[in-house]
């Protein structure tokens, strides 16, 4: 009985000490401000996100994630995807409003999670 109980405490602990799944780290290198800084590749991104436009392999994977990611506060993101998220977060709550509301109203209506950003990132300092 004893050797059962070993076994099964080990198994419990080998599931808890298991690092969390991360998203994909295929496009950590991919630059963020170039995007928010490009206008036209901006709104590339968000109609992807939004079912309004065509989607790039990187939008479909975004799109795949982002409802998971904003609920869970980018808790599955690798630590570049943290920093891009909040870069173009802060970028589109104080510089794409609309961009903002409309993301806001799709992925997060009751505004329950994108609080938390907006309060967070309101007065961040942009390019």
């Amino acid at each position: 009985m004893k050797p059962i109980i070993f076994l099964c405490l080990c198994v419990i602990s080998f599931v808890v000490a298991k690092p969390a799944e991360q998203y994909t780290d295929k496009f950590d290198s991919f630059d963020v401000k170039e995007i928010i800084t490009n206008r036209r590749l901006l709104v590339a991104y968000i109609k992807c996100v939004l079912d309004q436009g065509k989607c790039s392999p990187e939008g479909k994977e975004l799109k795949s994630h982002i409802r998971e990611a904003v609920e869970n506060y980018c808790a599955k993101c690798t630590p570049a995807q943290r920093g891009g998220t909040r870069t173009v977060i802060a970028h589109l709550i104080n510089k794409e409003e609309d961009y903002w509301n409309q993301l806001t109203a799709k992925y997060d209506s009751d505004r329950k999670y994108t609080k938390k950003y907006e309060t967070e990132l309101r007065a961040a300092k942009q390019l």
